[in-house]
Order: structure tokens, then C-alpha cells, then sequence
């Protein structure tokens, strides 16, 4: 996923999801794409396309040095630099790029992404740099799609800027450790976009897809791969967080789910937690006032009003479940009758 990048459409569709909820979400703000190279990718473009309907005061993008990183395409500068007076040859491939539109100097230039004033960064431009912490702190809001390799430590790098932030990645980092108290606390969310879909990136030329893989691997004329599980992460607020879901009791559950795990048989506990297992997020009773362990999918649906999370299954010692685990069984998998399941939530109702 390094060298994967966001289509144009992706980034449209969840950006206006908050400008519906608040259209003064970027208003007066300095935003920056931290691993968005213009020439490349989407992000730095869409944002110049909308600087004035936006209102942004600031917009600053940054690359990585190509040479710095184990790249599997052939790169070489594009001619948005190769014809620019500022560049230098023996820099390009070992020097991060800094690109930056101001209000305050753009006056009533047209606005377009020839306009972007741009620089050699002292640095190869990887985000831990000073530089790039300088204009992490100068920003109010990120926006990007990092590289999953090093998600972890970005989520870690944002937080410690306390910023507003708007990034792609995968439902499985939820449960990290640097990332699910925050989840829990609500500091952090699921963006709009439904990660059950997936997510198409365009992908280098050259590009090996899997024996297996079955999907879509062109759009317009550009090769992409689709990447499951995908989602934006934000703490931005977009409203449709707090659209409780419609359930059924515990009792008409029973009686007329159409998962065969629940009708006519009920809900069962555990073996080594002490919660009771919902197989789908839609099969949640709305009565049931103990601890329920449901799919990490359930974020896609969490209102933070009507349930709260307690936990999840334990790994790497993260002491996560808060007690809920039966330490003696020395799983920490959720068993169910024997058998293992995938990690799980925990869950419970709100009065």
C-alpha cells in the first residue's frame, strides 16, 4: 500500500461528507497532505481544485525522496520539475519536495496546480523529519492516505501534533494499540465511506496482481487494484456517526432473525469470555443490557450514543478485554463451543 494512490472520486465522496455536515470544515485552515507528491497523487490536486470553495488559508503538500524508499516502479522526475528553473538533477531523487499554496500570496493569481510554489526539503521528507514535524505543527487539519507500513506510528505522529486529521487505512488497525483506546475514548472514528466495498488504488506500472485476484484491474486506461477492508479514520465530525441502528428485542430475535446462528436458538456465551457472542451486527438485541462481543465491522455501524465499547479480545498482552477474559484458557481468541473465532468487539447497550 505504499506506493498505492487514492483515486480523485474516493477523496471527493468522504471530503464532502463533512462539508455537508459543516461546510466551514477547511474554512481558514492550513491543511497538509504529509505524503502526497502532486505529481502522483490525488490529494494535493483535488484540494488546489477546491482552495477557494473550501476557503483554505493554506495548503502545504510534501513528498518522499524516491531514492530513499524501496520503490518497485521506474521512476524519474516529471516534467512538472524537470521544466521548473528550480530544478536541480543531483537533488530530485534524494531530497523530499515541499509544495505550498498560500492565500496571502496568491492574490488574485488563477488558482490551478501550476501554482503551486514548491522547494527541496533539507530531508528525504518522511514525516518523522523536523521539517515535516514543523509543518505538522503549523497545520490544523491532515489529510492523506500514509503508508500502511507505517500507519501505526503516523496515527502515533498525528496525535502527538494534536491535530484534525482525515487518513486512509485498513479496520484491522483498530484494534492496535495505539489506536483502539483512542476509539473507545472517541477521540477518534470510521469516516462515511463503507469499507465493505473496498477500495480501487491505482497502482505503478508493472504492477503483479495476485493469482487469485478476481476484480476490476483498469480505470481509465490506468491499472488499479482493489484493497478489502479499507477506511477512512478522522476526528472530524460528519454527523452520520450518530445514526443509531434499528433492532430487534432479544426475544424477536429469537423468533424471527434470518441468521440461523440466532433464530430458534438464542445467543450463547463464550467459552473463555465472559460476553455473549453477535455473529452479525444487525442481529444485536436492543434489550439486552450485558456484554456483547460483535465484529470488528460493527465500527462501519457504531453510534457512540446508543452503545459503548468496553473491549476486545486480548492480544500482545494489551490487557484490552478489561477482565472480561478467562486468562486460564490461554486462548486469546473468543471461543464459541470449541471453536475459534476472529478477534471481536465488546460492547454494550447505553441506558
Amino acid at each position: 500500500m505504499d506506493e498505492f494512490y487514492t483515486q480523485h472520486d474516493d477523496i471527493q465522496k468522504e471530503v464532502n461528507a463533512y462539508l455537508e455536515y459543516n461546510p466551514d470544515t477547511f474554512r481558514d485552515k492550513t491543511v497538509l497532505l504529509p505524503c502526497d507528491d502532486p505529481e502522483w497523487s490525488n490529494f494535493t490536486k483535488f484540494f488546489v481544485e477546491n482552495f477557494e470553495q473550501f476557503g483554505l488559508k493554506k495548503l502545504i503538500s510534501t513528498s518522499f525522496a524516491h531514492a530513499s524508499k524501496n520503490v518497485f516502479f521506474n521512476w524519474k522526475p516529471t516534467a512538472f520539475e524537470r521544466n521548473s528553473t528550480k530544478y536541480q538533477p543531483q537533488l530530485s531523487s534524494i531530497r523530499g519536495k515541499k509544495f505550498i499554496l498560500d492565500r496571502e500570496t496568491i492574490k488574485n493569481k488563477q488558482i490551478d496546480i501550476e501554482n503551486l510554489e514548491w522547494s527541496y526539503l533539507k530531508g528525504t521528507g518522511d514525516f518523522r523529519e523536523p521539517e515535516i514535524k514543523l509543518l505538522r505543527d503549523e497545520a490544523d487539519i491532515i489529510v492523506t492516505n500514509p503508508p500502511f507500513s507505517l500507519l501505526r506510528e503516523f496515527i502515533v505522529w498525528i496525535f502527538e501534533g494534536h491535530k484534525k486529521f482525515l487518513i486512509i487505512g485498513n479496520v484491522n488497525i483498530a484494534t492496535y494499540k495505539d489506536v483502539f483506546p483512542r476509539i473507545c475514548n472517541n477521540e477518534m472514528w470510521l469516516g462515511v465511506t463503507n469499507y465493505n466495498t473496498g477500495m480501487y488504488f491505482f497502482v505503478p506500472d508493472g504492477f503483479v496482481y495476485a493469482p487469485t485476484y478476481k476484480f476490476l484491474r483498469e480505470i481509465d486506461g490506468t491499472s488499479v487494484n482493489r484493497v478489502a477492508a479499507c477506511c477512512w479514520y478522522t476526528n472530524l465530525e460528519h454527523g452520520r456517526r450518530h445514526e443509531e441502528l434499528s433492532l430487534m428485542t432479544e426475544n424477536k430475535n429469537i423468533k424471527y432473525s434470518k441468521h440461523k446462528e440466532i433464530k430458534g436458538i438464542g445467543y450463547q456465551k463464550y467459552d473463555n469470555y465472559n460476553a455473549i457472542e453477535i455473529p452479525y451486527t444487525d442481529a444485536i438485541p436492543s434489550d439486552y443490557d450485558g456484554i456483547m462481543g460483535v465484529p470488528i465491522t460493527f465500527l462501519d455501524k457504531y453510534c457512540p450514543t446508543q452503545f459503548k465499547i468496553v473491549g476486545a479480545t486480548e492480544s500482545e498482552g494489551k490487557g484490552f478485554s478489561n477482565g472480561l477474559w478467562n486468562s486460564d484458557s490461554g486462548i486469546a481468541q473468543p471461543i464459541l463451543n470449541g471453536k475459534k473465532l476472529y478477534k471481536r468487539l465488546f460492547i454494550k447497550k447505553l441506558q
